[in-house]
C-alpha cells in the first residue's frame, strides 16, 4: 500500500523495499545527490532512487518524497 510522503521506516532495507515495490529503484532522481558511503568512505553521485556504492557494493535508497536532501538517504547494507 502507498503511504504517500507520510510513510515511516525503521531501517534502510525497508526504504529500499518500498522504492523497489513502487517501481522507482532504477528511475532517475530529479537532481542527483552527492553522498559519501558510510561503509567505505567513497564519495559518489546518487542518480537513481536506489544506488549501489561503486567501491564496496553498499546499497542506498531514498523515497521520491524525500529525494531533495542527502540526509534522507538510507543505507540498506552491502549487497542488499
Amino acid at each position: 500500500m502507498h503511504d504517500g510522503c507520510s510513510g515511516s521506516f525503521e531501517n534502510g532495507q525497508q526504504v529500499a523495499d518500498k522504492v523497489r515495490m513502487m517501481g522507482f529503484a532504477e528511475q532517475p532522481m530529479p537532481v542527483p545527490l552527492s553522498i559519501t558511503c558510510g561503509q567505505c568512505g567513497t564519495p559518489f553521485e546518487m542518480e537513481t532512487f536506489e544506488t549501489v556504492c561503486p567501491e564496496c557494493g553498499c546499497v542506498y535508497a531514498v523515497t521520491p518524497c524525500h529525494a531533495f536532501d542527502p540526509a534522507n538517504v538510507s543505507s540498506a547494507g552491502i549487497g542488499y
